[in-house]
């Protein structure tokens, strides 16, 4: 037993003599019901800005998922040092000996000081890395959010006190300070700290200790949101009739949620993008020689003061995405309601 969809009113034309009567030639469809969904995209696709934002966000993601094509059409990989095998590409300080940081035909964005590798590749595989553990991260962060603030809000009582005061700890804690203090920790928990830590391990890390101290929020926001919808008609009328806790939880509560998962989803994925990247930079999480957008500009940054090339690339590709990301979702979040216009 849903809340009814809204529909949209049939357009009337009045005339003199027969009155009001639907216009069938001007709307064909004439009082076809418009599910909320319609409605929406229908509002996203008239916002330029929204839709401008989504290619750019696509256009990221199929770097990232191409990735690997890409470089074996590009005949570079990130992990080759190029100037091992080719001295004269970098010059007697190790930079770069062409100009703009050694970038050509062969190397469309140049080489990276020091040890030569290729920037491009090393940059198609950094975003592949970088979006790969923030999209896992922030999908574990939206399960665990909606699991834990529907539970809390619609059984309330001791379950919803001990939900809230956790959350409230949990959003009291300063997040980049406990990033950095628990990945050490995660790792602990797999390998001894004497044996090196693989990539794999610290991308789970990554996507655990994100999840962990991200899903707060989201939480919070959905618990305030069953508290007003458990006590609606509808749920009450679903009681009634004998539904089951889940049944109602699924059935009714869950599709008066959407909206604010998904808005807090498109916010949530470029802060994990940042977050992630500034992990690395800080060198707790992921490393060199991994590709990764952090690892990029954490190295760009050692050499920015004479060639700037390797810092540009990465860091503006992440401006980029960031800027894009949360731009689609105040897109999003004014398409699925109207009345928070920017």
């Amino acid at each position: 037993m849903t809340l009814p969809t809204p529909s949209a009113a049939a357009s009337l034309e009045v005339t003199d003599e027969i009155g009001s009567i639907p216009d069938t030639s001007m709307n064909p469809k004439g009082s076809e019901s418009r599910s909320p969904g319609r409605l929406a995209w229908k509002r996203f696709k008239r916002d330029r800005t929204g839709v401008i934002s989504a290619f750019i966000v696509i256009f990221f993601f199929a770097i990232a998922i191409l990735a690997p094509l890409i470089a074996k059409l590009y005949g570079k990989n990130p992990y080759t040092t190029y100037a091992s095998e080719r001295p004269e590409l970098l010059d007697a300080f190790s930079y770069p000996a062409g100009a703009n940081g050694g970038m050509s035909s062969e190397f469309w964005f140049g080489i990276e000081p020091q040890l030569g590798r290729d920037v491009f590749s090393f940059l198609i595989y950094g975003i592949r890395t970088s979006l790969g553990i923030a999209l896992a991260a922030t999908l574990l962060t939206v399960i665990l959010g909606v699991v834990i603030g529907i539970t809390a809000g619609y059984l309330g009582g001791k379950t919803d006190y001990l939900v809230g005061r956790l959350i409230d700890i949990l959003l009291s804690f300063p997040s980049t300070l406990f990033f950095i203090a628990f990945m050490p920790v995660v790792y602990a928990l797999f390998i001894a700290p004497d044996e090196e830590i693989p990539t794999w391990l610290r991308a789970i890390a990554l996507i655990i200790v994100l999840s962990a101290f991200g899903w707060a929020s989201i939480a919070r926001l959905l618990r305030g949101q069953v508290l007003g919808l458990r006590e609606r008609e509808f749920v009450e009328a679903a009681k009634v009739t004998g539904a089951s806790p889940r049944r109602i939880v699924f059935k009714e509560l869950l599709p008066n949620l959407w909206t604010p998962i998904i808005i807090q989803s498109t916010l949530m994925l470029p802060a994990y993008v940042t977050a992630e990247a500034g992990l690395a930079f800080l060198g707790v999480g992921m490393i060199d020689p991994t590709p990764d957008w952090g690892v990029m500009i954490a190295r760009g940054a050692m050499f920015y003061t004479q060639d700037l090339t390797f810092m540009l690339f990465p860091g503006l590709s992440m401006v980029i995405f960031v800027l894009a990301f949360n731009l689609l979702g105040d897109s999003v979040r004014d398409a699925l309601d109207p009345k928070s216009k920017r």
